[in-house]
């Protein structure tokens, strides 16, 4: 969508630019993004890393579901009217890093190992997107979609963005890097705008868990980091040794639990209780002696007990009563509202059952795993390239077609292979000048890279473009395309801008 400028159609010439610095060796191009242009945001500061990264573990990375909001269409889309054009010469800045490191292969495709996923949380709840490492000056830098990192409706950032190369079912073989600042541009801040639907994302390094040991009170109060405490069942014999060692503020403790069970009037020590129906079964049940040497035997009527009640609470109530939640009768009359409850005599014996315990202390030790691209290394980067180029689309696709056929798991990395055209026009999401391949990736790829000039044997490429929309673009309930917002030099000079950011190291606990 044409909003802040309009981009001219320029000639495309010259050989592809290659450079392994992202600093002053590359002039910004005609169009280039001025600061106006560009959103930036503070994801977490440094302080925050670590307690971040620390609360993603296994088990809550699995329970991650994929953030399919504003990620895809359905129809008979027709094709943009207005496709993306240059905006000034073309560009490259070449990959850099690991790349003999493996992420495992998929039909014969070697996966790249900067491609995984980002978690993060909305509304306290965890979601995950797709993304992958991009080279930068501190290598320290990925790219993902910017609704991947950016709520547009609340203008605010997803909280708790982490990033995990290669990600594989729940494990983090590289560690997990936490988001350090956030750049999209203006017109997807301000515009919700698709045809801008990227964002680059500064990282920390990473942290690993290197194990867990168990510490006394002492040194566990005096930890900084991420610990916890686990209560062991013991003895009574075990309990009674321990507090005589260590005192009653040792890590011995007991639990009492009360507990009653039914018996007849006729049980030694047996106290009266009551328990509450329906108003039939008090009505059938038979009436109380009243004979002072004589106890009333187990379902004689106790008695009944009416209650006035407020309006909302009638009300209430009688929903409960619908749901069978309510034994009691809920009636109104002409003073008011009411709610009658009705007991049978029960005979119960109570019992204190007693629990010893010890608490044991551990603490988790974490280690930097040092810089995403020294670990993983970094895709390359272009820009303003011409459409029909051969591309493979990375990323972690998961939903089910729109037929109910689900083909993807979205704990593997799956890839799509394909010649870029200009995308059909998406008005929902003013997505104009989106380029597109055919693809049969269902939702949850979003973020996933766009790798031109991809080499199987190095696992680099150069990143143009990000996974943005899914589309079932003939509306046979079928996936059938993946598009991605076109890069220009307004895309380029948000790049190269959090490309040259420095980001601290953490602490080492």
């Amino acid at each position: 969508m044409k909003t802040r400028a309009q981009r001219l159609a320029l000639p495309l010439g010259g050989a592809l630019i290659a450079t392994g610095l992202v600093g002053g060796a590359l002039a910004a191009p005609a169009g280039a993004a001025a600061p106006k242009d560009r959103k930036s945001v503070t994801l977490a500061a440094s302080g925050e890393a670590k307690a971040i990264a620390t609360t993603w573990t296994s088990s809550k990375l699995k329970t991650a579901k994929s953030y399919l909001s504003d990620s895809s269409a359905s129809g008979r889309l027709q094709k943009s009217a207005t496709p993306a054009a240059a905006d000034g010469k073309p560009g490259a800045i070449a990959p850099t890093g690991k790349s003999s490191s493996s992420s495992g292969r998929s039909k014969n495709v070697n996966l790249p190992t900067t491609v995984g996923k980002v978690f993060f949380e909305v509304n306290g709840k965890p979601y995950w997107c797709s993304a992958s490492a991009v080279q930068s000056k501190y290598k320290n830098l990925i790219a993902t979609a910017g609704h991947c990192v950016y709520r547009t409706e609340l203008n605010k950032t997803v909280d708790n963005f982490v990033f995990i190369p290669g990600y594989h079912q729940g494990k983090a073989p590289f560690g997990i890097y936490v988001g350090a600042k956030m750049h999209t541009h203006y017109d997807f801040d301000v515009y919700e705008d698709y045809d801008k639907d990227y964002a680059f994302v500064n990282v920390y390094n990473g942290v690993k868990q290197t194990g867990v040991n168990e510490v006394n009170r002492a040194e566990y109060d005096a930890w900084k980091g991420v610990k916890y405490t686990e209560d062991k069942e013991i003895g009574e014999e075990a309990y009674k040794e321990g507090v005589d060692r260590y005192g009653p503020a040792g890590p011995y403790f007991a639990k009492s639990e009360k507990k009653s069970e039914n018996v007849g009037p006729s049980y030694p020590g047996a106290l009266a209780s009551k328990v509450e129906v329906t108003e039939l079964t008090y009505e059938r049940a038979p009436k109380q002696s009243h004979d002072p040497d004589d106890k009333e035997p187990n379902g004689t009527r106790h008695s009944t007990e009416t209650t006035a009640l407020t309006e909302p609470e009638y009300e209430r109530l009688l929903r409960d009563k619908a749901a069978g939640k309510v034994p009691g009768k809920v009636w109104k009359d002409s003073t008011g509202f009411h709610l009658t409850q009705y007991y049978l005599f029960q005979w119960i014996k109570e019992t204190t059952n007693t629990t010893y315990y010890v608490s044991r202390f551990y603490v988790k030790v974490f280690a930097d795993a040092g810089r995403l691209g020294d670990n993983v290394g970094g895709q390359g980067f272009a820009w303003n390239q011409r459409g029909g180029k051969k591309v493979f689309a990375f990323g972690y696709p998961t939903a089910a077609h729109l037929d109910g056929d689900k083909v993807y798991s979205g704990e593997t990395m799956k890839w799509c292979y394909g010649t870029t055209v200009a995308a059909p026009t998406v008005r929902k999401y003013k997505a104009e000048e989106h380029r597109a391949i055919k693809c049969a990736f269902t939702p949850g790829a979003s973020g996933g890279p766009f790798l031109m000039n991809y080499s199987s044997a190095k696992r680099q490429g150069y990143l143009n473009g990000v996974v943005s929309l899914t589309l079932d673009s003939d509306g046979n309930k079928r996936y059938d395309r993946v598009t991605t917002p076109y890069f220009d030099g307004e895309t380029y000079a948000i790049y190269k801008h959090a490309a040259n950011l420095w980001t601290p190291k953490l602490s080492s606990r």
